[in-house]
């Protein structure tokens, strides 16, 4: 065995195999603080480039939620403006039946057209004022929910429908004949019988504009549980991805440390060798 005082090769090998103890044990620290397995591109590119494309789904789908349940939100203030309307036709047959009595006076009638008068300036008021987010909920424009998971394919939109409501025109869903009160009067027996046969229908498209509500309050929350279902399995996956295995960590953490130690007790050691051959000088 030669022994030489120009290179310490020893000493130069525990010091590379230290260093990479060193970078391995620096990353490991890093995992466990973060509790991530990918702090940099370095970690894993393509675990990254995953993960982040699939964080960036998550982000679109939870925010296609709320839009889901916003347009449920809108269809429920119509759905509720839409049982106030019932309440008031439902008074406005009881007068237009009390009308129709050939035992009411005159003035009696009048009073009770009056109050006809004022149940449709309040069927108006509801078609025209209900609002919801500061956007008006009964009008012939449709309302488009936007669903996507931030691709092409997976983005699309559900068209929900209120339409107009006014006394003139009662009843929005399709197939339905709207039915027009503003013209009706309680002042006469047969005006307060024909106002009677219009609220009849009118109670019955209202029944049905809600059934149309409904459903498309239906099809609203079909679509955010399934996108609530989606985001949990991305989810799921992104942490497959991204998240740090602890237990495992934590054990690669433990071997590094007996590592580092052992290798600065052979730099040490190496650093030591060349001493000998002073003793050769003596």
């Amino acid at each position: 065995m030669s022994f030489s005082i120009l290179n310490n090769v020893s000493s130069l090998a525990a010091q590379n195999q230290l260093a990479m103890t060193q970078a391995s044990l620096q990353k490991t620290l890093s995992q466990l603080s973060s509790g991530s397995r990918i702090n940099s591109g370095a970690d894993d590119a393509a675990g990254l480039a995953i993960a982040d494309g699939l964080h960036a789904n998550i982000t679109a789908l939870t925010q296609s939620a709320r839009n889901a349940s916003d347009g449920v939100g809108s269809l429920q203030v119509a759905d509720g403006a839409l049982s106030q309307v019932t309440a008031l036709l439902n008074r406005a047959v009881t007068l237009a039946t009390e009308a129709s009595n050939g035992t009411v006076s005159t003035a009696q009638q009048s009073t009770m057209d009056a109050e006809f008068t004022a149940i449709k300036a309040e069927i108006d008021r509801i078609g025209s004022n209900t609002t919801y987010n500061g956007t008006q909920v009964f009008t012939a424009n449709a309302s488009n929910v936007y669903l996507t998971d931030g691709s092409s394919a997976g983005s699309g939109s559900i068209s929900i429908t209120t339409g107009a409501l006014s006394s003139s025109s009662i009843g929005f869903s399709t197939g339905l004949t709207a039915v027009d009160l503003s013209a009706d009067s309680l002042t006469s027996s047969a005006n307060a019988q024909t106002a009677l046969g219009h609220l009849t229908s009118a109670i019955a498209n209202v029944a049905a504009d809600r059934g149309t509500l409904g459903a498309e309050m239906n099809r609203l929350q079909s679509a955010s549980s399934v996108i609530s279902n989606e985001v949990q399995n991305l989810t799921s996956a992104e942490d497959g991805i991204r998240a740090a295995d602890i237990p495992s960590t934590v054990a690669n953490m433990s071997k590094l440390t007996i590592l580092q130690q052992t290798g600065m007790a052979a730099l040490q050691q190496s650093n030591q060798m060349q001493q000998a051959v002073l003793k050769l000088l003596q």
